[in-house]
This record gives structure tokens, sequence and C-alpha cells, in this order.
């Protein structure tokens, strides 16, 4: 009896051996190749960038996983309360693994055996055991996978603080509507930051690890309010909550307010793209998109608003000039003429117009139905709103408004200001254009509106259009004079020249107006905007020349030293002309355009800054009698000050006489260029204050004529005075700086020699060592040829007579006006 009793003793141990052995070898083989879980000591998380304008203001966050990494000692204990409870309310008493959550896991998996379901049941995991398979493991449900996570949860407990292994789950855990972790997920469902929520909103958020879309807020809602008030009643079972809390919080509804992704500022979708592109440009997409990046940028929102405003506004008139072009699209009115409107979708960045379906038209007028509104959850609001769109109010269209529209036409309206019901009618235009505003001592990029709509078309006018500036890039030409030798005063004649291309043929440029004026001023040429005085004057200082500087002002990479460029047939950016101009309007420092002021990684620490310059003294330690620190300007110095002076003067004359003269409405000093190209194509204009630069330009997508009267004064100085206008409001106008070392002297606005006492004049600025001539020296003319111009001149002034004379050095033939154009060679 003995020996069978110590016989069987005997082979229980060996079979109990042999079992620990094979579980053993077991367990060895599936833990041999399990991850390093001392990587979560360094894990860092995918982190959303977020993107500041200059103000703080949010505007626009970029990530593949919307997370914002939270420290654990900053999570309120509100929500550490609710996920605890609803996920492992003994986290902090177990050793990584719960052995009751172990117990209800095997009960429900022998349950699903016996009902014949062999796969693994879910639930069970400890929270460190949920980090284990988030962070190192796949999600497949098999046994070796939960024994690896069983023994990785052993492992970290005995690395890691319980802190610690919960601020890893809190920042990972997936919670829906692309939120990673608590914080991302109180910002996208309640659009709150974590301290501000509620009981009931905490609880939910907490609801949501065991499946999301088994909760979601919209879709499946009974589902999401059962899960929450039991989370709610967990938090009373562990003591975190009391009864009462517990009964009104299961009274409020989910209360979800998804928060919008993508541009947080409608005006400012341009700007934001592309300070998206720069920073893929300098850290690449995995850092974009969750290095946590802290993006300051330059943006001004106010001026951004009144950029888009001003430019939309011009757009738009210019387009209601060519007529109306038919509706949006035409649709069956049905029985519910809101679903039919609904199913287009608006431009979502003019928020001043709607979308409206014409339900009948007569007596110059229609009734209309407003495209309803969409709810929180995407669905199409019951709400069906009518108007009347009135013709007399559509003073852009002359045609009655039935012979225009049908019934089921679709387009867009815009409510009549201090009408009830009464709506006015709209539509997207066809002309495209761009506005830059500037910071002309710095290059920060204060507004850039990119077209008339970003939701339209995501091609940035500002800075991705390459088009000919025209006119407007004659002041670098004039410059590039002024700097070599030339004064405001200087006199180049503006008369018929041929110029013999390589491939044989003449090219003859001309004036817009198509008349020659005879010797002009430096500063005639650029406030009337003569063409073949430029082209004279570029000839005589050389194209490579003009080229060098129009490489040092950024207008161009390599520009080619041909006659015709000095006239803006090359093609460059509405950005690059800003930045230009804002270089001559800082005295000469070359401006580097940013649209970024800083940017800080997920530490705080800053990674790029724009501002190079050097602050002398700021790194003190202390004071002991020394100045005050002082900022050293090591920017590029790639014009004269003075030279700065004498152009910026002279633009101010386009403005006050010249082509620019609606800009006058602004009441204070502006300088500025208008450009308008061949067949009318291109419209420009660029100006500066001292406190602002500004860049606008006008022009089909795919270049045709806007129409003779399209010019840069006509349609880009009005876009660009109605900006300034609203831009400046309020401040003082302040002169430009004049550098010490000039002297002015009052010269004869047309001769370019000294005025005397009595003569009318204007005050030019000029140079030491250089002043006005006391006689007139002409570039492009030889003396006895001008001398008997001057002469022909005085006697059709002094007897009004028709003269014709053949003029001295075989320089051609000076016709009145009265028997045709000016002709002078």
């Amino acid at each position: 009896m003995f020996r069978l009793l110590g016989w069987l003793f005997g082979f229980g141990m060996f079979m109990a051996l042999a079992g620990v052995g094979v579980a053993g070898i077991y367990l060895a083989s599936v833990t041999a190749q399990l991850p390093d879980y001392t990587v979560l000591q360094d894990y860092q998380p995918p982190v959303t960038t977020r993107v500041h304008a200059a103000d703080g203001t949010l505007l626009a966050e970029y990530a593949r996983e919307r997370r914002l990494f939270q420290p654990v000692e900053t999570i309120p204990p509100l929500v550490v309360e609710a996920f605890l409870s609803a996920e492992d309310k003994d986290f902090y008493n177990h050793n990584g693994i719960a052995i009751d959550g172990v117990v209800r896991a095997l009960r429900d998996n022998v349950l699903a055996r016996l009902d014949g379901n062999n796969s693994i049941q879910g639930g069970g995991s400890s929270i460190t055991q949920q980090v284990a398979k988030n962070f190192l493991l796949t999600s497949e449900q098999t046994w070796d996978r939960k024994i690896q996570e069983a023994v990785l949860a052993l492992r970290i407990e005995s690395t890691f603080s319980k802190d610690k292994i919960l601020e890893l789950y809190l920042n990972e855990i997936f919670l829906g509507l692309n939120s990673y972790g608590v914080a991302a997920a109180a910002l996208n469902y309640f659009d709150k930051a974590l301290y501000q929520l509620t009981l009931p909103e905490a609880a939910y958020i907490a609801a949501l690890p065991k499946g999301p879309n088994n909760y979601h807020p919209f879709r499946r809602p009974e589902a999401a309010i059962e899960r929450r008030n039991w989370v709610i009643d967990r938090m009373v079972e562990n003591g975190y909550v009391t009864y009462e809390q517990a009964v009104a919080a299961r009274q409020e509804p989910l209360n979800v307010i998804p928060r919008a992704a993508g541009s947080q500022l409608y005006s400012a979708e341009y700007f934001t793209e592309d300070v998206r592109r720069a920073l893929a440009r300098l850290y690449g997409e995995d850092q974009l998109y969750g290095g946590g990046l802290s993006v300051r940028t330059t943006l001004e929102p106010r001026l951004q608003e009144y950029a888009r405003r001003s430019l939309m506004d011009g757009l738009v008139q210019y387009d209601h000039t060519r007529g109306f072009r038919g509706p949006v699209a035409s649709v069956e009115l049905g029985e519910d003429w809101g679903a039919a409107v609904a199913a287009i979708r608006p431009l979502s960045d003019v928020p001043e117009w709607q979308l409206a379906v014409v339900l009948e038209a007569g007596g110059n007028q229609a009734r209309i139905g407003l495209r309803p509104d969409n709810d929180v959850d995407g669905g199409i609001s019951a709400e069906r709103v009518e108007g009347t769109l009135s013709g007399p109010e559509i003073k852009w269209v002359s045609q009655p408004v039935q012979d225009i529209l049908k019934t089921g036409d679709v387009v867009y309206v815009s409510h009549v200001a201090g009408k009830d019901g009464i709506y006015t009618l709209e539509q997207v235009p066809e002309i495209e254009g761009a506005l830059v505003a500037m910071d002309p001592r710095t290059g920060r990029v204060l507004a850039m509106v990119g077209g008339f709509s970003f939701a339209e078309s995501e091609f940035n006018r500002a800075t991705q259009a390459l088009r000919q500036p025209g006119s407007s890039f004659k002041p670098i030409v004039y410059a590039a004079a002024l700097d070599n030798g030339y004064t405001p005063a200087s006199v180049v004649l503006d008369a018929p020249i041929e110029v013999r291309m390589s491939n044989g043929t003449v090219w003859r440029p001309e004036n817009y107006a198509q008349e020659f004026y005879g010797p002009q001023t430096l500063r005639r040429g650029i406030e009337r905007s003569r063409n073949v005085m430029t082209v004279r004057l570029a000839r005589d200082i050389g194209m490579p020349l003009i080229a060098d500087y129009a490489r040092l002002f950024g207008i161009y990479d390599d520009m080619q030293p041909v006659l015709a460029m000095s006239l803006g047939a090359g093609e460059t950016t509405a950005m690059r002309m800003t930045a230009a101009y804002a270089t001559i309007a800082n005295g000469g420092r070359k401006i580097v355009p940013t649209l970024i002021d800083r940017i800080q990684d997920r530490y705080g620490k800053t990674v790029y800054r724009h501002d190079q310059r050097v602050c002398d003294g700021c790194a003190a330690a202390d004071w002991h009698g020394q100045g005050e620190p002082r900022i050293l300007d090591n920017r590029q110095q790639v014009l004269d000050p003075m030279t700065a002076y004498q152009i910026t003067s002279m633009m101010e004359g386009v403005v006050l006489r010249g082509t620019g003269t609606a800009a006058r409405a602004l009441n204070r000093p502006v300088a500025g260029k208008t450009g308008t190209t061949n067949d009318y194509k291109d419209a420009w204009f660029v100006g500066f204050t001292p406190e602002l630069a500004v860049g606008v330009y006008m022009g089909y997508d795919q270049p045709r004529s806007m129409g003779s009267a399209s010019t840069g004064g006509g349609v880009a100085v009005p876009i660009f005075t109605d900006f300034m206008a609203k831009a400046l409001q309020g401040k003082p106008a302040t002169p430009f700086n004049v550098p010490p070392g000039m002297h002015t002297a009052w010269i004869n606005s047309n001769s370019g020699v000294q005025a005397f006492e009595g003569e009318s004049g204007i005050r030019e600025a000029f140079k030491p060592g250089t002043g006005p001539n006391l006689m007139t020296s002409v570039i492009g003319v030889d003396v006895a040829a001008y001398d008997a111009y001057q002469r022909d001149l005085l006697m059709q002034q002094q007897y009004g007579s028709s003269i014709t004379t053949t003029q001295p050095g075989g320089n051609g033939t000076f016709l009145d006006p009265n028997l045709g154009r000016s002709r002078w060679q």
C-alpha cells in the first residue's frame, strides 16, 4: 500500500515537474523575442504641431494622431479617478496584473467555449497591461500575445513608477475622433482644456477606451450615455463622487461639440498652408505631424481680415463689370428643396455669402430657399428659411431676375443690410489676385491673401504665381541709376528708340499713351511711368548692373540682362516684389520675408528664430554703469540709404501726381508704383508707408486681357488704398526719414535745372557733392539737337504755331501734337 502511494506520489511529482518544465519552455519561447520595455523611459509620443498668430490666436494644428502630451501631475484628479473607475480600480495596489480581471476573463473564455465560440474574449487587462499592448505589442487576440502582455506588465511595474505608467497610458490611449490621449480628447469632444471638464464629460471620455465607435456621440448616443453613466456609478462605488453629484451628472446630455480641424481663422488658409510647407521643408513630415512643434507666426489677425476683405471686394467689383455668368448649379426641387440645395457644398471661407435655390421667379424678384445649416453631427438642419432675391438690389445686373434665373437654379446670395429677408445676387469671380502686407523694417509678413477663396483654389497667387511685374519693376532700374551717379533731376530723352534683337527682329518700345514726350527728369519718368526713357536709361547704365540689383533685391534669382527686362518682362511673385519695396522703405537693408517668428520644440526650447540681429549687451548678468543694450543690424546693405530716400521721394510723386493718385485719399505719405503688362494681362500696385509695405496683384490664372481700363492704377491701387485705410486707421501720418547729410534744392520739374525765385518747381533731395544743374544735360541726345528742340518748343508756347523742324545732328523730327504724335529720335 505504502509502495503504491509512494509510486503515485513520485509519478505525480514527475508529472508536476514535467508540467513546470513544459510551461517554462513554452513561456521561454513565447517571451524570447519580447521587445525592450526600457524604451518607455525615453518614449516621445507623436504630438500635435500647433501654429499660432502673432497675438497667440490658434491658426492650425497638424497631426496624424491628434495628441497633446499632458504630464501626469497636471492631469486633474477627476479625470484620473474616472479612468481608474472605468479601467482598473486597483491600479495603485496590484503589481501589474489585476487578479479579479484575470478571473473574469477566464470565466468569460470558459463560457464562450461552452457556447462553441473559440475566439479569445477581451477584457481583464490592467492599465499596465494596456500600456504593454499599446506601446510594445500588436493588437492580435491570441493566448501567446496575452501571456507576453502579462510578462511585460510585470517587468514594467518593476521598473517604472505607477504615476509614470499612468502618464504613458493617459497620453497614448485612442479615444475616437482621431484623438490620442485625454488632453486631445477634451479639446476634440468638448473644445475644452482638461481642467475645464465637468464630471459627466470626464466620465464620457473615460468610457471610450473600450471602443470609441461603440459609444459614438452621434451615431450611438444612447449607448454612449449608458456607458458614461456606468462609469459615473463606478466612481460612486469607489468613493470619488457623492451620490448626489452622480444623480445630477447622469441627467446631463452628452454636450459634445466636435472641434474643427485645419485653419481656425477662415481668412488665413493661404497663410497657414505656406507655413505648413515651410515647416515640412525645415523639419520633414514626421516632425511636422508628430514633433509637437509650437510655431509663432507673424500674422496679425486684424490685418489679415482687412486684407482678405479688401482683395475680395476688389475682385468682385471687377467681376461685376463682366456680367452674370449663370447659376452655380441647377437641382430638382422635389418634396424637400432643403435636401436638394444642401447636397451642394458652399465655399467654407466666404461666410458673407450663402447658397440659395430659386423656388419661383417673376416681377424682377425671386423667392429663394437658403441652404440649411449642418447640425453638429454633420446632418442637415430641419429648419427651412426662405427669402427674397430683389432685382433692384442687384445693381450690377441689368436684366430682370426672371430673365437670368429659373426655378431650381442654385446661386450665391448675401443679405442686404438693414432689410429683413432681402438678398442680393453674388457670383464667384473668375479674376484672381493677391495681397501681401509686410513690416518693411523686419520682413515679417503681417497679412497674406493668395486668392479669392482657398476652398475654391489652393493655388497661392502671392507666393506661387509667377507673373510679369510690368512697370512696378521700374523703381529697381531707377534705384540702380541713382546709386551710380544719377540724380532725380537728371534728364533722359523720351523719344522713339529701336533695339535690334539677337534674332534679327527690331523692338520698338512705346509708352502707354503711344506718345513721346521729349526730355524728362528721372522723377517725371517714374511718376508718369515712361517706358521709352526707362529703356534708354537701362541701356545707358547697362543691363548687367540692373540684373545684379534685381538679384540683390530678391526679385529674380538670375535675370536675363536684356533691355525688355527693364520694363518688367520677367516673371516673379507678389511676395518678392513686396519684399523688394520693403528693402527701399527701410533704407536699403535687404529684406528676407518670413511668415514665422519662432519655433519651439515639444519641451519649449527655441529651435528657430527669424530675427538674426545681434543684441550687444543683452546677456549682461547685472548693471555696473554700462550703456543700454544695442541691436546690431547685420543684414546686407543692398542700397545706399540716400538712394533709398531719393527713390522713395520719387515714388511719393507717383501717388501725388502720377499713375497712383487714387492712393492720395489716404492723406499720409505713401510711396509706390503701378504696373500694367502687355495687353492688360496683369495689374499691380506695390507701395509703402514707414509702417507697412503692401503689394497687390490682379490677373487671370490663365493669363488673358482684363480690358483696356484695367491698369494698375485703375484696379490695384483702389485695393491697396482700401486696405491701407483700415490697417492704418487711428495711426498718425509719419513722414519718410531723410538720411543725415542730404540737402534739398528747388528744381524745375520739366527741365531738371535749378528753379529760380517765382518759378514753379519741386523740392528735390540730393546726395553730398551733387545738386541741380544750371543747364540741362540730356541722356540720349546731343546738345545741339536739344537746343534746337528747346527753341522750337519756345516758339510753340509763344505763338501757338504748328512747327515741323528737322533737328541738327540728325536726331529726328519734332511734330506738333495737333498734327500727330510727337517724334523725337
